[in-house]
């Protein structure tokens, strides 16, 4: 159920996205007359030979346009009269050019058309940022709460350098407001990066690696948290093993052994807990091993006792009691940091190309084909994050169909700068050309997109 509705939400988003994006391109063609031959969502032929397995789901023509679904469920595409794209080869323009034809226009309009597609996700973007942040505001852990009892340093954290009990007081040599301060793109994707951190009565600088925002990348491996109490929030029931830690076919004992939600750890094997840092290290240190579980339940102590799992888990989720800052915003705020926000995913993904050909991140973690943006998603349908993916999604949208790859709008757009400037178009079969060297890059992408997202599914 999972996987379907990870699937249902990237359909659903990539089309809404699509559509939006063709529908920029329609929209301009039909301002400068030109005449729109088809416009549909998901691709009617075996994408990129049209006479391959050529069906529609469904189709109808009103006036010049043929509108459609088509069967392959990955992108989508206007087909204007005149124009070589994905749909159309030279061979079909040798006629002189009619009026009402993509060729037959002045550049600066071909180029808008070209465009136009790009321009749209933009403004869904900052829309959808926008209405996002005017809606939900901002829920963070404050610079203050996070240093109230100092931070727990986890694997990625203790090999910069950090430990468990540090304040950070600075980022960068500059103050900072909340704990997701720590994790910007200017800090992970910036050079010379630091944090300045308190230990004891010592001032120190921690350096965060070039390749760091690689290491991010792994689900697995954890970073940085609040030293902070907690309750029981989830406790895994007997047949959910790897709901909380478990290996497949492995018991974990807390529900049988009467963990329940609410309760409060106060030891282990008498030892004090306070923090759930403290309670994660004890148990896992006795993996295997019988234990002793002080808990407070409803205000009275009790003892319960239970045999750790191998993996050293007991088999229940924290809650941490952590006081959350929340900040409203108007709509003039709203559209200042909405639109901030939008545009800061333009310039991450330059940085992060940036990374890829220093070397610093391998090409493998930073890019996802469609399976890794579906788990991205999540598998519950939670509309705040399809909302907030669908507005990254869409910036990013942008940021790649504006690269200046043939097939691309911005490969079109550099030829129809060319013409501008030079006063005479590309040949013919030149534009030809240059769309079959795109479209092989275009598919070389997905396919290592494609096997990239099923070897981190499964290796």
């Amino acid at each position: 159920m999972e996987g379907l509705i990870m699937a249902g939400q990237l359909i659903l988003g990539l089309s809404i996205l699509v559509t939006l994006h063709e529908f920029g391109h329609f929209i301009t063609a039909k301002w400068f007359k030109m005449r729109v031959e088809k416009f549909y969502l998901f691709f009617d032929f075996l994408f990129p030979i049209p006479t391959v397995l050529n069906f529609a789901l469904f189709k109808k023509k009103v006036g010049d346009t043929e509108y459609g679904l088509g069967w392959f469920p990955l992108g989508g595409y206007v087909s204007i009269a005149g124009m070589i794209d994905e749909t159309q080869d030279a061979a079909d323009l040798a006629k002189e050019p009619e009026p009402w034809e993509f060729r037959a226009k002045p550049a600066w309009q071909r180029l808008i058309v070209m465009l136009g597609g790009v321009i749209v996700n933009v403004i869904t973007g900052v829309v959808i940022f926008v209405c996002l942040t005017y809606s939900n505001g901002n829920n963070f852990i404050s610079k203050t709460e996070l240093n109230k009892n100092g931070i727990v340093a986890l694997e990625l954290g203790k090999q910069i350098g950090l430990q468990t009990g540090d304040k950070i007081v600075k980022v960068n040599g500059s103050d900072f407001k909340s704990l997701a301060d720590l994790r910007t793109s200017d800090v992970l994707l910036g050079d010379n990066s630091s944090y300045t951190v308190l230990r004891g009565d010592q001032t120190i600088q921690v350096k965060i690696p070039s390749d760091f925002i690689e290491k991010l990348s792994d689900k697995k491996a954890g970073f940085i948290e609040p030293m902070a109490a907690f309750k029981v929030a989830a406790v895994a029931a007997p047949e959910q093993p790897s709901m909380f830690g478990g290996s497949s076919g492995e018991m974990l004992p807390a529900f049988s052994a009467g963990l329940k939600e609410g309760d409060y750890i106060t030891s282990v094997n008498q030892t004090p807990i306070h923090f759930y840092h403290e309670a994660k290290e004890a148990i896992s240190k006795e993996a295997g091993k019988p234990i002793r579980l002080g808990i407070l339940r409803q205000g009275k102590a009790d003892t319960l006792e239970m045999v750790v799992a191998k993996t050293g888990q007991i088999g229940f989720a924290p809650e941490l009691l952590i006081q959350m800052t929340h900040e409203d915003y108007n709509f003039g705020q709203a559209v200042s940091i909405g639109s901030g926000r939008a545009f800061s995913v333009i310039s991450d993904n330059v940085r992060g190309f940036k990374k890829i050909a220093s070397g610093d991140v391998s090409a493998s973690k930073a890019l996802s084909g469609p399976i890794g943006i579906a788990q991205m998603f999540g598998g519950v349908w939670d509309w705040t994050r399809f909302w907030m993916l669908t507005g990254l999604l869409s910036m990013a949208l942008a940021f790649m169909n504006i690269l200046p790859i043939p097939a691309l709008d911005g490969g079109h757009a550099i030829f129809l700068i060319y013409e501008m400037i030079t006063g005479k178009p590309a040949s013919e079969k030149v534009l030809e050309k240059a769309q079959q060297v795109g479209m092989l890059i275009l598919l070389a992408l997905m396919a290592y997109t494609f096997g990239n997202d099923i070897f981190k599914a499964f290796f």
